[in-house]
């Protein structure tokens, strides 16, 4: 099964002055972050992909961890490309236990369902959301 987590709180967009892409998370998406690794136990991961994003990297760096894997940052899952070239990515990762973590959207585009900051929806191998989970 696949776990779409959209990366957790990073404070407002239009507070953070520098480039948007190095906006990190903020203390509660931090806490939300960490609170991820307990709220998703139960999924054995392989992989876990990332956009370039630091608020997406961060988002999922403690569950990286916990699972011993590395976060592979991938450009297709930053927000200028999550809508074609993120789709396809996680259309092909679809029947793989994975982890992906990208911007609010790309769950839309994908299985018409909006997240929320750390929601993480859990698809079946067609894109079927079977669950949503909050830390």
């Amino acid at each position: 099964m696949m776990l779409l987590i959209r990366h957790a709180r990073a404070g407002e967009r239009a507070e953070w002055s520098a480039d948007d892409r190095r906006r990190p998370l903020d203390e509660r998406g931090r806490k939300q972050a960490v609170d991820l690794v307990a709220a998703l136990s139960e999924y054995p991961l392989t992989r876990i992909l990332s956009s370039p994003y630091d608020r997406c990297v961060e988002t999922v760096e403690p569950l990286a961890q916990a699972h011993g894997l590395e976060v592979e940052v991938r450009d297709e899952l930053g927000e200028e490309q999550q809508l074609v070239q993120g789709v396809e990515l996680v259309r092909s990762l679809l029947d793989q236990d994975v982890a992906v973590c990208g911007h609010g959207g790309l769950s839309d585009a994908l299985a018409g369902v909006s997240q929320k900051k750390a929601e993480t929806l859990v698809l079946d191998e067609h894109g079927r959301v079977l669950e949503s989970i909050r830390p």
